[in-house]
C-alpha cells in the first residue's frame, strides 16, 4: 500500500487481490468467506450478517464476480462500507451466495473450514450446486498477519488510549488500597472512553494480592491492600483495532522477594522484545524470553506463551510459544508478555504490543516498566 493511501484507509481491492494470489496456489476458482472480521478486512463491511464470495478464476474479471451477501437490514450499510463490491440482498446469505457460485459453474470453491460447522457444510451440499467445495482455512488470517501502514496507525491509536487511559487512573487515586479489584477495572475502563476507545479489547483484568498469581483472573470485589501486587491487563479498540498492554504495581513498599520477582520479569520480556526481527521462528522469540526465567529456576510458574498476535481479533496468529511454528515478517503485530506466578501469593506479568521491523520492534505501548509503587 502507498503512503498516500494509508492516509485515506485501507485498499481492500488490493487486500482481495492478495488473496486472490492464495487462492490460485491452492487451486480453487474462488472462496466463500464466512468469518465476518475476514470480511471486514476484505470489504469493510461491519454488518452482523454476511457472506462474502471471493473470485478469481479470471484476473480480468474477478471482481466482476466477487459478490457480499447480507440481508434488508443492511442495504444502506453495505453500499456506504463496501461501494466497490456487488451486494446480494438475501436473509440466507450463505445460502444465495453459494447458490450464485454454482449458477456462474465456478467448479472448486474454497471455504473456511475452520469456521463453516459441519451443519453448515452440510446445507452447502445439500443445495447440489455442482460446487466442488475445498477446505481452504487460514488463508485471510495468513494476510492479516502483516499489518499495512493503516493498520499499524490504529494500532498506534488504540495503544495511545490505552497508555493515556492507566496514566489517567492513577493520576485520580484510582488505584489505592480501600478500593475493589471491579472498582479499578470500571474506572481504568472509562478512562480509555475517554481517551478515544471506542470498545475494550476485553473484560480489563485486575488481579490483587493472591490473585495476581492467576494469569487470567477476572475482578472481583477483593479489597486491595497495603503490599499487594496489582497486576492490571487491559486494551483499547480504536477503528476496529485492539491493543493489548499489562502492568504490575506494588501498594506500598515492595518486599525483597517482589522486587526480586518484577526483574526477573524485566528481564525477560527485554530479551523477548529483543528477539523480534524479520525472519525470526515464532517458537524462538518464546525461547529467548522464557530461557532468562528457567535460568532463575523458575520455568514452571511461567505458564503459558510468550505472546499472540494482534489485530482486529485480541488474539490472533502468530502464536509466541514454546512450540510456535512460523517465520516472523516485518509489519507482523504481536505482544510480548511473559509472567512468573507463585500460587497463593502473587504474581507478575508485563506485557507490550509492538510491531516487527527490520533493525528492532516498533513499541507501541509506552508506559513505564519500571516497579511502580502506588502508597
Amino acid at each position: 500500500m502507498s503512503a498516500d493511501h494509508a492516509g485515506r484507509g485501507p485498499d481492500y481491492a488490493a487486500r482481495r487481490g492478495a488473496l486472490r494470489s492464495l487462492l490460485v496456489e491452492n487451486e480453487v476458482d474462488a472462496l466463500l468467506v464466512t468469518d465476518l472480521v475476514n470480511i471486514r478486512y476484505l470489504t469493510g463491511f461491519t454488518g452482523s450478517n454476511a457472506t462474502l464470495l471471493v473470485y478469481s478464476w479470471d484476473m480480468r474479471n474477478a471482481e466482476e464476480r466477487t459478490v457480499i451477501g447480507t440481508d434488508g437490514r443492511y442495504r444502506s450499510q453495505v453500499g456506504e462500507q463496501a461501494p466497490d463490491v456487488r451486494a446480494e440482498i438475501a436473509r440466507a446469505t450463505a445460502r444465495r451466495i453459494v447458490e450464485l457460485a454454482g449458477e456462474w459453474q465456478l467448479g472448486r470453491v474454497g471455504f473456511e473450514s475452520h469456521v463453516v460447522t459441519v451443519d453448515q457444510h452440510r446445507g452447502f451440499v445439500e443445495q447440489k450446486t455442482g460446487l466442488e467445495l475445498v477446505a481452504t482455512p487460514g488463508l485471510v488470517e495468513q494476510l492479516r498477519m502483516v499489518k499495512d501502514a493503516y493498520e499499524v496507525e490504529q494500532l498506534r491509536k488504540a495503544c495511545a488510549a490505552g497508555d493515556a487511559g492507566l496514566a489517567t487512573l492513577l493520576e485520580r487515586g484510582g488505584l489505592r488500597p480501600g478500593r475493589t479489584e471491579r472498582q479499578v477495572a470500571r474506572d481504568l475502563e472509562w478512562a480509555m472512553y475517554e481517551h478515544g476507545a471506542e470498545a475494550v479489547s476485553f473484560e480489563t483484568i485486575v488481579a490483587a494480592g493472591a490473585n495476581s498469581a492467576i494469569p487470567h483472573h477476572r475482578p472481583t470485589d477483593a479489597v486491595l491492600a497495603a503490599g499487594d501486587f496489582v497486576k492490571i491487563d487491559f486494551g483499547a479498540v480504536v477503528g476496529g483495532y485492539h491493543s493489548d498492554m499489562t502492568r504490575t504495581f506494588v501498594l506500598g513498599r515492595p518486599s525483597d522477594w517482589q522486587r526480586e520477582v518484577y526483574s526477573l520479569v524485566v528481564e525477560s520480556q527485554r530479551a523477548g522484545r529483543k528477539a523480534l526481527r524479520p525472519g525470526a521462528q515464532a517458537g524462538e522469540v518464546d525461547a529467548a524470553a522464557r530461557s532468562v526465567i528457567e535460568a532463575a529456576g523458575h520455568g514452571k510458574l511461567f505458564v503459558h506463551g510468550l505472546g499472540h498476535g494482534v489485530g482486529l481479533r485480541i488474539h490472533e496468529a502468530p502464536g509466541l510459544m514454546k512450540n510456535g511454528t512460523g517465520t516472523l515478517l516485518s509489519g507482523v503485530a504481536v505482544t510480548v508478555e511473559p509472567g512468573v506466578y507463585f500460587p497463593g501469593r502473587g504474581g507478575v506479568r508485563i506485557e507490550d504490543t509492538l510491531v516487527v521491523r527490520e533493525g528492532g520492534p516498533e513499541l507501541l505501548t509506552h508506559t513505564s516498566k519500571d516497579l511502580t509503587v502506588v502508597d
